[in-house]
């Protein structure tokens, strides 16, 4: 008798500890779920609060840069000459400038939407439809303006940052100013739909070559991509607002800024991008068709770029 109770305390006692051990083995799985979490979840930010949508966004842009926009753009710097896309490159930085034309207006600085104007009519004659850049050569300056930065000039805080499917980084206020500055484009009043499509593409396309030594930099430097584009582009754009002078010692000027400045000249193709044929001074913002558009552009003094999410800042 005694020989038999042995086994049915022991069958007892292995069936009292089967919850206890599946207890455990939930809350051991529950702890590194957790710890999952708090690795990856941050609080959201004053100028980022929509950080976890933002993401998603970004993630969204980044798998469609590389299984469509990148390989058409390695294979169109493949085939084209350094000449043919630094011609691309001012042919369509001819047609923005109405649109700077137009907010330099609005800014305040008459004298320097003027200038644009000029730029506009001499590189579309002279320059062949924009084709060469005969305005810089003669001494009118090419300006960054959007409505974005328009509406920041006269006050109007970016609101929270926003990464926009296929467009990419911006704000509320910068994703508004999109919307104003497309009427502006020519490009859009073509009637020709096959024509204007293909004008779009070959954009999107040119733009993305322009970028790819920078995107293939940040892929090597940056620990957290999402980040390093935010905030260089968030600092970018009230660079761009205040026209480079550093914060808060520049009040605004509603004649032009521009008096004192060199004018610019054209830049050497050795002084662009490796490889782009396109000065590092030409590199302008310019929404597509396609979605694709550039939240900031390189220039001499800051060289930040943008493109679907990324960024990289050049020293």
């Amino acid at each position: 008798m005694k020989g038999r109770s042995t086994p049915r305390n022991t069958q007892s006692n292995t069936q009292a500890c089967k919850p206890t051990q599946a207890w455990q083995r939930w809350l051991a799985l529950g702890l590194v779920l957790l710890a999952t979490g708090c690795t990856t979840m941050r609080a959201p930010s004053a100028t980022d609060p929509l950080e976890g949508f933002n993401r998603s966004v970004n993630s969204f842009n980044e798998v469609l840069d590389q299984v469509a926009l990148k390989p058409l753009a390695k294979g169109y710097q493949a085939v084209t000459a350094p000449e043919v896309r630094t011609c691309v490159n001012n042919f369509f930085s001819n047609l923005e400038d109405i649109a700077v034309a137009f907010n330099n207006l609005l800014q305040g600085k008459p004298k320097a939407a003027g200038s644009d104007l000029c730029r506009f009519a001499i590189n579309s004659t002279l320059g062949i439809f924009g084709l060469a850049d005969v305005a810089s050569e003669l001494g009118f300056q090419k300006h960054e303006e959007d409505f974005g930065q328009t509406l920041g000039t006269w006050g109007a805080k970016p609101g929270p940052y926003l990464v926009l499917p296929l467009f990419g980084p911006s704000t509320v206020r910068d994703a508004f100013g999109k919307v104003v500055d497309m009427p502006f484009d020519p490009l859009r009043y073509n009637d020709d739909v096959s024509e204007r499509n293909a004008l779009f593409a070959v954009e999107a396309v040119h733009k993305r070559a322009l970028l790819l030594p920078a995107t293939d930099l940040i892929d090597r430097v940056a620990l957290d991509k999402y980040a390093f584009v935010r905030d260089a582009y968030l600092a970018r754009r009230e660079s761009l607002i205040r026209d480079g002078a550093p914060d808060g010692s520049a009040p605004l000027e509603l004649e032009d800024d521009d008096e004192g400045k060199e004018p610019a000249v054209a830049t050497p193709v050795s002084s662009a991008l490796p490889g782009s044929g396109v000065p590092a001074s030409a590199l302008e913002p310019t929404p597509t068709a396609i979605g694709v558009a550039f939240a900031a552009n390189l220039k001499p003094s800051d060289r930040t770029q943008t493109l679907l999410g990324w960024s990289v800042v050049l020293k």
